[in-house]
């Protein structure tokens, strides 16, 4: 099993793959030159990103790449799933939380900016961005500007992880937390997967053994700062537009795929008590497993017997 670690989307991506040698060395080149792509692609924070010219574009027809087309796709069709907790158009709330430039730079200098009072906020719903399938084109509202940072991480990963498959007979690409999983290893009928505790990054509070699909976590400790003499994190409920009051620190999704995995992580991360249910209750065979305050693991949803072994 061969393994590959580089930096990209602000994230550590890891890359494992089985097989012949000189085979999984040109995956292994294959994908990272796909996933830099991509993530010039996808990326907010260049004014050079097909994103940014997406937003430049609100209201007016875009004319999008397949890529971009597809993953804003889903993006709608996630936001009316989760019932709206996963929301793309919270971008203003981040600037204002002070998530304006890229978590490596934020790291950097050690803070964020304050935030603008004048903030615009936006009065159209994700949903009523236009979609024209024959063109492949994009309307978003004059008022709307969108984050695709982790509905596009997952997708990424899964397309990756699909492109390694080619060069490999089992790969599994994890781009900071988004992780997807192709065949299985010689002699396996599952992989070994270690669930972080968010508390102490070094150590694995569980480890899963998992079938072939996607696994997504969300936390509110991984992409945090300091605004001032405030704690934020990254992930707005848009309920309020300020970064999401939780009890969870984290929160992990099975899922056949990693959009769904990343989208709803998210959404169970942010939803309230009644939301959860309801999320429960409408998807019943997801896997969804969270992580309190005190570091106790809890399922949240377990649709069948899940194998893991608390550490």
């Amino acid at each position: 099993m061969q393994t590959e670690y580089f930096r990209a989307m602000n994230s550590d991506i890891v890359l494992v793959a089985e097989g012949e040698l000189s085979q999984v060395e040109s995956g292994l080149v294959a994908v990272q030159k796909f996933v830099d792509t991509s993530e010039k692609r996808f990326t907010r924070f260049s004014e050079q990103s097909e994103l940014s010219a997406l937003n430049r574009s609100a209201g007016n027809w875009f004319q999008a790449s397949p890529d971009l087309f597809q993953v804003v796709k889903e993006a709608v069709f996630y936001f009316h799933k989760t019932n709206g907790l996963f929301d793309p158009s919270i971008l203003p709330s981040l600037k204002n939380a002070g998530y304006v430039h890229s978590m490596d730079e934020i790291r950097r200098v050690g803070s964020a900016p304050q935030p603008d009072r004048h903030q615009s906020v936006s009065v159209s719903a994700f949903d009523s961005i236009e979609l024209n399938e024959t063109t492949s084109s994009i309307r978003l509202p004059a008022d709307l500007q969108i984050d695709l940072g982790g509905i596009a991480k997952g997708w990424i990963a899964e397309r990756a992880a699909h492109l390694l498959s080619q060069y490999s007979s089992a790969c599994a690409v994890n781009a900071g937390g988004d992780m997807f999983l192709v065949g299985y290893p010689h002699g396996q009928d599952s992989w070994e997967v270690g669930l972080e505790d968010p508390r102490n990054p070094q150590e694995d509070i569980s480890v899963l053994l998992l079938q072939e699909g996607a696994v997504a976590t969300s936390s509110v400790v991984k992409r945090s700062w300091k605004q001032g003499n405030i704690s934020r994190h990254h992930l707005i409920n848009p309920r309020t537009g300020e970064p999401a009051n939780t009890q969870w620190l984290s929160v992990t999704v099975l899922a056949p795929h990693a959009a769904t995995a990343e989208t709803f992580a998210k959404a169970f991360l942010i939803a309230d008590e009644d939301e959860t249910q309801s999320l429960a209750e409408q998807n019943p065979e997801l896997t969804v497993l969270a992580v309190d305050m005190d570091g106790n693991l809890v399922s949240l949803v377990t649709p069948k017997e899940l194998s893991h072994a608390s550490h």
